[in-house]
Protein backbone atom coordinates (compact mmCIF):
# COMPACT_ATOMS: atom_id res chain seq x y z
CA UNK A 1 0.00 0.00 0.00
CA UNK A 2 1.35 3.46 -0.95
CA UNK A 3 1.24 6.03 1.87
CA UNK A 4 1.53 9.80 1.37
CA UNK A 5 0.04 11.92 4.09
CA UNK A 6 2.36 14.91 4.63
CA UNK A 7 2.97 17.86 2.32
CA UNK A 8 5.91 20.24 2.74
CA UNK A 9 6.04 23.78 1.43
CA UNK A 10 8.82 26.31 1.87
CA UNK A 11 8.15 29.98 2.48
CA UNK A 12 11.32 32.01 3.10
CA UNK A 13 12.56 30.83 6.50
CA UNK A 14 9.33 29.04 7.30
CA UNK A 15 8.62 25.39 6.46
CA UNK A 16 4.91 24.68 6.64
CA UNK A 17 3.90 21.10 7.37
CA UNK A 18 0.29 20.09 6.74
CA UNK A 19 -1.10 16.64 7.38
CA UNK A 20 -3.93 15.52 5.10
CA UNK A 21 -5.19 12.01 5.70
CA UNK A 22 -7.66 12.51 2.89
CA UNK A 23 -4.81 12.38 0.35
CA UNK A 24 -3.87 9.02 1.75
CA UNK A 25 -7.43 7.79 1.29
CA UNK A 26 -7.71 9.11 -2.27
CA UNK A 27 -4.50 7.42 -3.32
CA UNK A 28 -5.68 4.14 -1.81
CA UNK A 29 -8.88 4.46 -3.86
CA UNK A 30 -6.85 5.32 -6.93
CA UNK A 31 -4.68 2.21 -6.60
CA UNK A 32 -7.55 -0.12 -5.69
CA UNK A 33 -9.59 0.94 -8.72
CA UNK A 34 -7.04 1.27 -11.55
CA UNK A 35 -9.66 0.72 -14.26
CA UNK A 36 -12.08 3.33 -12.99
CA UNK A 37 -11.35 6.23 -15.33
CA UNK A 38 -13.71 8.59 -13.49
CA UNK A 39 -12.09 7.89 -10.14
CA UNK A 40 -8.64 8.37 -11.68
CA UNK A 41 -9.62 11.74 -13.17
CA UNK A 42 -11.33 12.92 -9.99
CA UNK A 43 -8.28 12.00 -7.95
CA UNK A 44 -5.95 13.92 -10.23
CA UNK A 45 -8.21 16.98 -10.25
CA UNK A 46 -8.62 16.91 -6.47
CA UNK A 47 -4.88 16.59 -5.84
CA UNK A 48 -4.16 19.44 -8.24
CA UNK A 49 -6.70 21.74 -6.57
CA UNK A 50 -5.43 20.77 -3.12
CA UNK A 51 -1.85 21.48 -4.14
CA UNK A 52 -2.72 24.94 -5.45
CA UNK A 53 -4.75 25.71 -2.29
CA UNK A 54 -2.06 24.60 0.12
CA UNK A 55 0.67 26.31 -1.87
CA UNK A 56 -1.34 29.53 -1.70
CA UNK A 57 -1.73 29.15 2.08
CA UNK A 58 1.97 28.45 2.43
CA UNK A 59 2.87 31.60 0.55
CA UNK A 60 0.91 33.72 3.03
CA UNK A 61 3.08 32.52 5.94
CA UNK A 62 0.04 32.37 8.17
CA UNK A 63 0.53 28.82 9.40
CA UNK A 64 2.96 28.24 12.25
CA UNK A 65 5.81 25.79 12.05
CA UNK A 66 6.01 24.72 15.72
CA UNK A 67 9.71 23.85 15.58
CA UNK A 68 11.90 26.34 13.75
CA UNK A 69 14.34 29.10 14.69
CA UNK A 70 16.36 31.85 13.08
CA UNK A 71 19.76 32.83 14.53
CA UNK A 72 21.41 36.24 14.13
CA UNK A 73 24.58 37.80 15.56
CA UNK A 74 24.68 41.17 17.38
CA UNK A 75 26.52 43.36 19.87
CA UNK A 76 25.36 45.72 22.61
CA UNK A 77 27.28 48.09 24.86
CA UNK A 78 26.42 47.54 28.53
CA UNK A 79 28.06 49.61 31.25
CA UNK A 80 30.72 50.71 28.77
CA UNK A 81 31.60 47.18 27.60
CA UNK A 82 30.82 45.84 24.13
CA UNK A 83 29.04 42.51 24.52
CA UNK A 84 28.73 40.04 21.60
CA UNK A 85 25.65 37.83 21.59
CA UNK A 86 23.42 35.78 19.35
CA UNK A 87 19.66 36.05 19.19
CA UNK A 88 17.66 32.90 18.52
CA UNK A 89 14.05 33.67 17.56
CA UNK A 90 11.54 30.99 16.77
CA UNK A 91 9.30 28.24 18.05
CA UNK A 92 9.72 25.11 20.11
CA UNK A 93 6.99 22.45 20.35
CA UNK A 94 4.62 21.68 23.17
CA UNK A 95 4.06 17.92 23.28
CA UNK A 96 0.78 16.36 24.36
CA UNK A 97 0.34 13.25 26.48
CA UNK A 98 0.60 11.04 23.40
CA UNK A 99 3.85 12.66 22.30
CA UNK A 100 2.30 14.57 19.41
CA UNK A 101 2.90 18.27 18.94
CA UNK A 102 -0.08 20.28 20.19
CA UNK A 103 1.31 23.82 20.05
CA UNK A 104 4.31 25.90 19.09
CA UNK A 105 5.62 28.39 21.66
CA UNK A 106 7.51 31.38 20.31
CA UNK A 107 10.60 32.62 22.16
CA UNK A 108 13.61 34.87 21.77
CA UNK A 109 16.81 33.69 23.40
CA UNK A 110 19.84 35.90 23.89
CA UNK A 111 23.12 34.11 24.53
CA UNK A 112 26.48 35.81 24.99
CA UNK A 113 28.89 34.34 22.44
CA UNK A 114 32.29 34.89 24.09
CA UNK A 115 31.46 32.57 27.02
CA UNK A 116 32.55 28.94 26.75
CA UNK A 117 31.54 27.47 30.12
CA UNK A 118 27.83 28.03 30.84
CA UNK A 119 27.71 25.83 33.94
CA UNK A 120 28.03 28.90 36.17
CA UNK A 121 26.40 31.44 33.86
CA UNK A 122 22.86 32.33 34.97
CA UNK A 123 19.87 31.66 32.72
CA UNK A 124 16.95 34.08 33.16
CA UNK A 125 13.53 32.86 32.01
CA UNK A 126 11.16 35.79 31.50
CA UNK A 127 7.36 35.93 31.32
CA UNK A 128 4.83 38.74 31.15
CA UNK A 129 1.22 38.42 32.17
CA UNK A 130 -2.26 39.34 31.03
CA UNK A 131 -2.71 36.32 31.16
CA UNK A 132 -2.96 36.92 27.39
CA UNK A 133 0.02 39.15 26.70
CA UNK A 134 3.40 38.32 25.19
CA UNK A 135 6.81 38.88 26.75
CA UNK A 136 7.40 42.00 24.66
CA UNK A 137 7.23 44.34 27.66
CA UNK A 138 10.21 43.14 29.65
CA UNK A 139 12.13 42.13 26.52
CA UNK A 140 11.90 45.57 24.91
CA UNK A 141 11.53 47.65 28.06
CA UNK A 142 13.60 46.06 30.80
CA UNK A 143 16.32 43.41 30.57
CA UNK A 144 16.80 42.71 26.85
CA UNK A 145 19.59 44.13 24.65
CA UNK A 146 17.25 46.51 22.83
CA UNK A 147 14.94 49.18 24.26
CA UNK A 148 11.76 50.62 22.84
CA UNK A 149 12.06 54.29 21.88
CA UNK A 150 10.35 56.29 24.65
CA UNK A 151 11.23 59.45 26.54
CA UNK A 152 12.85 59.43 29.99
CA UNK A 153 9.47 59.12 31.73
CA UNK A 154 8.24 56.30 29.47
CA UNK A 155 5.97 58.21 27.09
CA UNK A 156 5.92 57.27 23.37
CA UNK A 157 7.83 59.37 20.87
CA UNK A 158 8.19 59.30 17.11
CA UNK A 159 9.85 58.03 15.06
CA UNK A 160 8.98 54.63 16.47
CA UNK A 161 11.80 52.19 16.91
CA UNK A 162 14.43 50.76 19.21
CA UNK A 163 17.82 51.64 20.65
CA UNK A 164 20.52 49.84 22.59
CA UNK A 165 19.80 49.04 26.23
CA UNK A 166 22.85 50.16 28.23
CA UNK A 167 21.35 48.46 31.33
CA UNK A 168 20.62 45.04 29.76
CA UNK A 169 21.49 41.94 31.79
CA UNK A 170 22.86 40.09 28.75
CA UNK A 171 26.40 40.85 29.92
CA UNK A 172 25.97 38.74 33.07
CA UNK A 173 23.22 36.27 32.11
CA UNK A 174 21.61 34.62 29.12
CA UNK A 175 17.91 35.40 28.80
CA UNK A 176 14.95 33.68 27.17
CA UNK A 177 11.64 35.51 26.71
CA UNK A 178 8.69 33.16 26.40
CA UNK A 179 5.33 33.89 24.74
CA UNK A 180 2.66 31.49 26.09
CA UNK A 181 0.15 30.00 23.65
CA UNK A 182 -1.92 32.57 21.72
CA UNK A 183 0.43 35.41 22.62
CA UNK A 184 3.13 36.76 20.31
CA UNK A 185 3.51 34.21 17.49
CA UNK A 186 2.64 31.19 19.67
CA UNK A 187 -0.29 29.10 18.46
CA UNK A 188 -2.18 25.88 19.08
CA UNK A 189 -1.62 23.27 16.34
CA UNK A 190 -3.99 20.52 15.34
CA UNK A 191 -7.08 19.88 17.43
CA UNK A 192 -5.73 20.42 20.94
CA UNK A 193 -8.38 21.72 23.34
CA UNK A 194 -7.93 25.31 24.57
CA UNK A 195 -8.40 24.01 28.12
CA UNK A 196 -4.94 22.43 27.78
CA UNK A 197 -3.48 25.93 27.87
CA UNK A 198 -5.92 28.55 29.17
CA UNK A 199 -6.07 28.32 32.94
CA UNK A 200 -3.96 28.92 36.02
CA UNK A 201 -2.84 25.32 36.41
CA UNK A 202 -2.98 24.23 32.77
CA UNK A 203 -0.70 27.15 31.90
CA UNK A 204 1.83 26.14 34.54
CA UNK A 205 1.80 22.47 33.53
CA UNK A 206 2.47 22.84 29.80
CA UNK A 207 5.00 25.65 30.26
CA UNK A 208 6.98 23.51 32.72
CA UNK A 209 7.12 20.74 30.10
CA UNK A 210 8.14 23.27 27.46
CA UNK A 211 10.90 24.69 29.66
CA UNK A 212 12.29 21.21 30.18
CA UNK A 213 12.48 20.83 26.41
CA UNK A 214 14.13 24.23 26.03
CA UNK A 215 16.73 23.65 28.76
CA UNK A 216 17.59 20.26 27.26
CA UNK A 217 17.85 21.51 23.69
CA UNK A 218 20.08 24.44 24.63
CA UNK A 219 22.17 22.49 27.18
CA UNK A 220 21.37 24.63 30.22
CA UNK A 221 20.66 22.00 32.88
CA UNK A 222 23.78 22.83 34.88
CA UNK A 223 23.28 26.62 34.77
CA UNK A 224 21.87 28.60 37.73
CA UNK A 225 18.28 29.47 36.79
CA UNK A 226 16.03 32.41 37.56
CA UNK A 227 12.37 33.01 36.77
CA UNK A 228 11.11 36.56 36.37
CA UNK A 229 7.44 37.34 35.85
CA UNK A 230 5.46 40.54 35.62
CA UNK A 231 1.80 41.05 36.61
CA UNK A 232 -0.05 37.77 35.89
CA UNK A 233 3.39 36.46 35.00
CA UNK A 234 3.99 36.39 38.77
CA UNK A 235 1.25 33.74 39.08
CA UNK A 236 2.97 31.90 36.27
CA UNK A 237 6.48 31.89 37.76
CA UNK A 238 5.26 31.24 41.31
CA UNK A 239 3.44 28.13 40.13
CA UNK A 240 6.31 27.11 37.86
CA UNK A 241 8.78 27.24 40.75
CA UNK A 242 7.05 24.26 42.36
CA UNK A 243 6.02 22.50 39.13
CA UNK A 244 9.57 22.60 37.75
CA UNK A 245 10.94 21.31 41.03
CA UNK A 246 8.46 18.48 41.60
CA UNK A 247 7.57 17.40 38.05
CA UNK A 248 10.60 18.33 35.92
CA UNK A 249 13.28 18.01 38.64
CA UNK A 250 14.60 21.44 37.74
CA UNK A 251 15.68 23.63 40.66
CA UNK A 252 15.92 27.41 40.75
CA UNK A 253 18.19 29.91 42.45
CA UNK A 254 15.67 32.72 42.40
CA UNK A 255 12.25 34.05 41.46
CA UNK A 256 11.61 37.74 40.73
CA UNK A 257 8.05 39.06 41.03
CA UNK A 258 7.56 42.31 39.12
CA UNK A 259 4.29 44.07 40.02
CA UNK A 260 2.79 40.90 41.51
CA UNK A 261 -0.90 40.02 41.59
CA UNK A 262 -2.51 38.67 44.76
CA UNK A 263 -1.14 35.16 43.89
CA UNK A 264 -4.22 33.44 45.21
CA UNK A 265 -3.55 34.83 48.70
CA UNK A 266 -6.99 35.43 50.22
CA UNK A 267 -7.90 39.01 51.14
CA UNK A 268 -11.51 40.12 51.42
CA UNK A 269 -13.60 42.55 53.45
CA UNK A 270 -11.75 45.11 55.58
CA UNK A 271 -8.26 44.04 54.48
CA UNK A 272 -9.17 44.35 50.80
CA UNK A 273 -10.89 47.71 51.31
CA UNK A 274 -8.19 49.29 53.44
CA UNK A 275 -5.07 48.04 51.69
CA UNK A 276 -5.50 50.38 48.72
CA UNK A 277 -4.86 53.52 50.79
CA UNK A 278 -1.03 53.55 50.64
CA UNK A 279 -1.23 53.47 46.83
CA UNK A 280 -3.79 56.31 46.91
CA UNK A 281 -1.40 58.33 49.06
CA UNK A 282 1.48 57.80 46.62
CA UNK A 283 -0.67 58.89 43.69
CA UNK A 284 -2.02 61.94 45.48
CA UNK A 285 1.53 62.89 46.51
CA UNK A 286 2.69 62.67 42.88
CA UNK A 287 -0.14 64.94 41.70
CA UNK A 288 0.42 67.36 44.60
CA UNK A 289 -3.03 66.80 46.09
CA UNK A 290 -1.96 66.34 49.73
CA UNK A 291 -1.80 68.92 52.54
CA UNK A 292 1.40 70.99 52.56
CA UNK A 293 3.01 69.19 55.51
CA UNK A 294 2.61 65.80 53.82
CA UNK A 295 3.49 67.12 50.40
CA UNK A 296 6.80 68.45 51.73
CA UNK A 297 7.88 64.95 52.79
CA UNK A 298 9.76 62.60 50.52
CA UNK A 299 7.52 59.82 49.21
CA UNK A 300 9.47 57.09 50.97
CA UNK A 301 9.15 58.96 54.27
CA UNK A 302 5.40 59.45 53.81
CA UNK A 303 4.39 55.90 52.88
CA UNK A 304 5.43 54.11 56.10
CA UNK A 305 3.20 56.53 58.01
CA UNK A 306 0.23 55.68 55.77
CA UNK A 307 0.96 51.96 56.04
CA UNK A 308 0.92 52.13 59.85
CA UNK A 309 -2.41 53.96 59.80
CA UNK A 310 -3.83 51.39 57.39
CA UNK A 311 -2.83 48.41 59.53
CA UNK A 312 -3.41 49.80 63.00
CA UNK A 313 -6.44 52.07 62.54
CA UNK A 314 -8.21 51.72 59.20
CA UNK A 315 -8.62 47.94 59.05
CA UNK A 316 -10.02 47.78 62.63
CA UNK A 317 -12.37 50.70 61.88
CA UNK A 318 -13.78 49.12 58.70
CA UNK A 319 -14.09 45.82 60.58
CA UNK A 320 -16.49 47.48 63.05
CA UNK A 321 -18.78 48.54 60.19
CA UNK A 322 -22.02 50.09 61.41
CA UNK A 323 -21.01 49.72 65.06
CA UNK A 324 -18.28 52.36 64.66
CA UNK A 325 -19.37 55.48 66.54
CA UNK A 326 -19.86 58.70 64.56
CA UNK A 327 -16.95 60.60 66.06
CA UNK A 328 -14.53 57.77 65.35
CA UNK A 329 -15.90 57.38 61.83
CA UNK A 330 -15.40 61.09 61.17
CA UNK A 331 -11.85 60.99 62.58
CA UNK A 332 -10.92 58.02 60.38
CA UNK A 333 -12.47 59.69 57.31
CA UNK A 334 -10.53 62.86 58.04
CA UNK A 335 -7.26 60.92 58.10
CA UNK A 336 -8.17 59.03 54.92
CA UNK A 337 -8.92 62.37 53.26
CA UNK A 338 -5.60 63.74 54.44
CA UNK A 339 -3.69 60.78 52.97
CA UNK A 340 -5.71 60.22 49.78
CA UNK A 341 -6.42 63.72 48.50
CA UNK A 342 -10.16 62.98 48.39
CA UNK A 343 -12.84 65.00 50.15
CA UNK A 344 -13.84 63.80 53.61
CA UNK A 345 -17.53 63.99 52.69
CA UNK A 346 -17.01 61.62 49.75
CA UNK A 347 -15.23 59.10 51.98
CA UNK A 348 -18.03 59.13 54.57
CA UNK A 349 -20.65 58.76 51.84
CA UNK A 350 -18.85 55.58 50.72
CA UNK A 351 -18.58 54.08 54.21
CA UNK A 352 -14.78 54.41 54.27
CA UNK A 353 -14.55 52.13 51.22
CA UNK A 354 -13.03 53.80 48.14
CA UNK A 355 -12.90 51.47 45.10
CA UNK A 356 -9.90 51.95 42.85
CA UNK A 357 -12.03 52.75 39.79
CA UNK A 358 -13.69 55.57 41.69
CA UNK A 359 -10.35 56.92 42.94
CA UNK A 360 -8.93 57.09 39.40
CA UNK A 361 -11.95 59.17 38.39
CA UNK A 362 -12.32 61.29 41.54
CA UNK A 363 -8.81 62.45 42.45
CA UNK A 364 -8.44 65.00 39.63
CA UNK A 365 -12.12 65.30 38.69
CA UNK A 366 -12.20 69.04 39.43
CA UNK A 367 -9.18 69.54 37.15
CA UNK A 368 -10.81 67.67 34.25
CA UNK A 369 -8.57 64.59 34.29
CA UNK A 370 -8.61 60.95 35.29
CA UNK A 371 -5.49 59.02 36.33
CA UNK A 372 -4.12 55.79 34.87
CA UNK A 373 -4.84 52.36 36.30
CA UNK A 374 -1.46 50.69 35.74
CA UNK A 375 0.50 53.90 36.22
CA UNK A 376 -1.30 56.80 37.88
CA UNK A 377 1.26 59.33 36.67
CA UNK A 378 -0.55 59.14 33.32
CA UNK A 379 -3.54 61.41 32.73
CA UNK A 380 -6.69 60.71 30.72
CA UNK A 381 -9.58 62.86 29.55
CA UNK A 382 -13.11 61.45 29.69
CA UNK A 383 -16.21 62.41 27.75
CA UNK A 384 -17.71 63.77 30.94
CA UNK A 385 -16.25 64.53 34.35
CA UNK A 386 -19.27 63.00 36.08
CA UNK A 387 -19.45 59.30 36.85
CA UNK A 388 -17.63 56.66 38.86
CA UNK A 389 -15.33 55.09 36.25
CA UNK A 390 -12.86 56.24 33.61
CA UNK A 391 -13.44 55.88 29.87
CA UNK A 392 -10.12 54.14 29.16
CA UNK A 393 -6.72 53.21 30.58
CA UNK A 394 -4.52 56.17 29.66
CA UNK A 395 -1.26 54.37 30.37
CA UNK A 396 -1.97 51.16 28.44
CA UNK A 397 -2.92 53.00 25.26
CA UNK A 398 0.31 54.96 25.57
CA UNK A 399 2.41 51.81 25.96
CA UNK A 400 0.81 50.03 23.00
CA UNK A 401 1.54 53.16 21.00
CA UNK A 402 5.28 52.65 21.55
CA UNK A 403 5.74 48.87 21.85
CA UNK A 404 3.66 47.40 19.02
CA UNK A 405 5.39 49.04 16.03
CA UNK A 406 8.80 48.61 17.65
CA UNK A 407 8.41 44.87 18.34
CA UNK A 408 6.99 44.01 14.92
CA UNK A 409 9.77 45.90 13.19
CA UNK A 410 12.47 44.44 15.43
CA UNK A 411 11.48 40.81 14.90
CA UNK A 412 11.12 41.19 11.15
CA UNK A 413 14.06 43.47 10.35
CA UNK A 414 16.75 42.87 12.99
CA UNK A 415 16.08 39.30 14.08
CA UNK A 416 15.09 38.29 10.53
CA UNK A 417 12.03 36.34 11.65
CA UNK A 418 9.78 36.42 8.59
CA UNK A 419 6.10 35.55 8.88
CA UNK A 420 2.71 36.99 8.03
CA UNK A 421 1.27 35.80 11.34
CA UNK A 422 -0.13 38.54 13.54
CA UNK A 423 2.04 39.23 16.58
CA UNK A 424 -0.42 39.17 19.47
CA UNK A 425 0.38 41.91 21.96
CA UNK A 426 -2.80 40.67 23.66
CA UNK A 427 -4.09 37.35 22.39
CA UNK A 428 -7.36 35.39 22.60
CA UNK A 429 -7.08 33.25 25.75
CA UNK A 430 -10.65 33.42 27.04
CA UNK A 431 -12.22 31.81 28.92
CA UNK A 432 -9.34 31.57 31.40
CA UNK A 433 -9.87 29.10 34.24
CA UNK A 434 -8.86 30.93 37.44
CA UNK A 435 -10.08 28.24 39.80
CA UNK A 436 -7.79 26.66 42.40
CA UNK A 437 -5.19 29.41 42.23
CA UNK A 438 -2.64 28.41 44.86
CA UNK A 439 0.36 29.99 43.17
CA UNK A 440 1.42 31.91 46.27
CA UNK A 441 1.38 28.73 48.33
CA UNK A 442 3.20 26.94 45.49
CA UNK A 443 5.98 29.49 45.77
CA UNK A 444 6.17 29.16 49.55
CA UNK A 445 6.46 25.38 49.33
CA UNK A 446 9.07 25.58 46.56
CA UNK A 447 11.16 27.89 48.77
CA UNK A 448 10.78 25.61 51.76
CA UNK A 449 11.88 22.60 49.71
CA UNK A 450 14.83 24.38 48.13
CA UNK A 451 17.18 26.29 50.50
CA UNK A 452 18.94 27.84 47.50
CA UNK A 453 15.81 29.66 46.31
CA UNK A 454 15.40 33.39 46.98
CA UNK A 455 12.56 35.75 46.01
CA UNK A 456 12.66 39.44 45.17
CA UNK A 457 9.59 41.64 44.70
CA UNK A 458 9.77 44.77 42.52
CA UNK A 459 6.83 47.20 42.63
CA UNK A 460 6.05 50.68 41.37
CA UNK A 461 4.43 52.98 43.93
CA UNK A 462 2.03 54.34 41.28
CA UNK A 463 0.70 50.97 40.12
CA UNK A 464 -3.03 50.80 40.87
CA UNK A 465 -3.68 47.36 39.36
CA UNK A 466 -1.07 45.42 41.36
CA UNK A 467 -0.26 47.92 44.07
CA UNK A 468 2.91 47.86 46.11
CA UNK A 469 1.25 47.50 49.54
CA UNK A 470 -0.63 44.39 48.45
CA UNK A 471 2.70 43.05 47.18
CA UNK A 472 4.06 43.50 50.69
CA UNK A 473 0.97 41.80 52.10
CA UNK A 474 1.74 38.82 49.84
CA UNK A 475 5.22 38.59 51.31
CA UNK A 476 3.94 38.67 54.88
CA UNK A 477 1.37 35.94 54.23
CA UNK A 478 3.62 33.69 52.15
CA UNK A 479 5.92 33.30 55.13
CA UNK A 480 3.68 33.86 58.16
CA UNK A 481 6.18 32.27 60.53
CA UNK A 482 9.03 34.46 59.33
CA UNK A 483 11.33 31.47 58.80
CA UNK A 484 12.33 32.52 55.27
CA UNK A 485 12.23 36.31 55.58
CA UNK A 486 15.97 36.56 55.00
CA UNK A 487 15.36 35.09 51.54
CA UNK A 488 12.54 37.47 50.55
CA UNK A 489 13.24 41.10 49.63
CA UNK A 490 11.21 44.08 48.42
CA UNK A 491 12.21 46.97 46.15
CA UNK A 492 9.97 49.96 45.39
CA UNK A 493 10.21 52.47 42.53
CA UNK A 494 8.75 55.89 41.70
CA UNK A 495 6.75 54.74 38.71
CA UNK A 496 3.96 52.31 37.91
CA UNK A 497 3.28 48.76 36.76
CA UNK A 498 6.18 48.79 34.30
CA UNK A 499 8.51 50.71 36.55
CA UNK A 500 11.39 50.20 34.13
CA UNK A 501 9.89 52.61 31.57
CA UNK A 502 11.11 55.53 33.65
CA UNK A 503 14.81 55.83 32.81
CA UNK A 504 16.06 56.43 36.35
CA UNK A 505 14.04 53.45 37.62
CA UNK A 506 15.32 51.30 34.74
CA UNK A 507 18.86 51.85 35.92
CA UNK A 508 17.97 51.25 39.58
CA UNK A 509 15.81 48.18 38.97
CA UNK A 510 18.33 46.46 36.69
CA UNK A 511 21.03 47.11 39.30
CA UNK A 512 18.74 45.51 41.88
CA UNK A 513 18.41 42.48 39.62
CA UNK A 514 22.17 42.23 39.24
CA UNK A 515 22.70 42.38 43.00
CA UNK A 516 19.95 39.79 43.58
CA UNK A 517 21.51 37.34 41.13
CA UNK A 518 25.04 37.79 42.43
CA UNK A 519 23.83 37.39 46.03
CA UNK A 520 21.97 34.17 45.28
CA UNK A 521 24.70 32.36 43.36
CA UNK A 522 26.01 29.79 45.87
CA UNK A 523 29.72 29.47 46.41
CA UNK A 524 31.42 26.42 44.87
CA UNK A 525 30.75 23.42 47.06
CA UNK A 526 28.08 25.17 49.13
CA UNK A 527 25.39 22.69 50.22
CA UNK A 528 21.64 23.30 49.89
CA UNK A 529 20.66 22.59 53.47
CA UNK A 530 19.18 24.07 56.62
CA UNK A 531 21.48 24.21 59.61
CA UNK A 532 20.01 23.79 63.07
CA UNK A 533 21.17 26.41 65.54
CA UNK A 534 22.42 24.99 68.83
Amino acid sequence: MFKFKTLFFSNENQTIILEYQCIHLLLISYLHYPNQTVMRKLSIVFLFVLFITLHSIAQTGQILNPDQVVTTEHTVTVKGNKIPYKAIAGTLPVYGDSGKIIAGVFFTYYERTDIKDRSTRPLIISFNGGPGTSSVWMEMGYTGPRLVNVDDEGYPVQPYGIKENPFSLVDMADIVYVDPVNTGYSRITGNAAPSKFFGVNADIKYLAEWLSTFVTRYSRWTSPKYLIGESYGTNRVSGLALELQNRQWMFLNGVVLVSPTILGVERTGPVDMASRLPYYAATAWHHKMLPADLQSKDLTDLLPEVEEFTINELIPAITRGGSLDDDKRKAIAAKMSRYSGLKEKVIIQRNLNIPAQFFWKELLRDKGYSVGRLDSRYLGIDKQDAGDTTDYNAELISWNHAFSPAMNSYLHDELNYKTDLKYYMFGPVSPWDRSNDRTGENLRLAMAENPFMHVMVQSGYYDGACDYFNAKYNMWQLDPGGKMKQRISFKGYRSGHMMYLRKSDLETSTNDLREFILKTLPKPGQAAQYNQKF
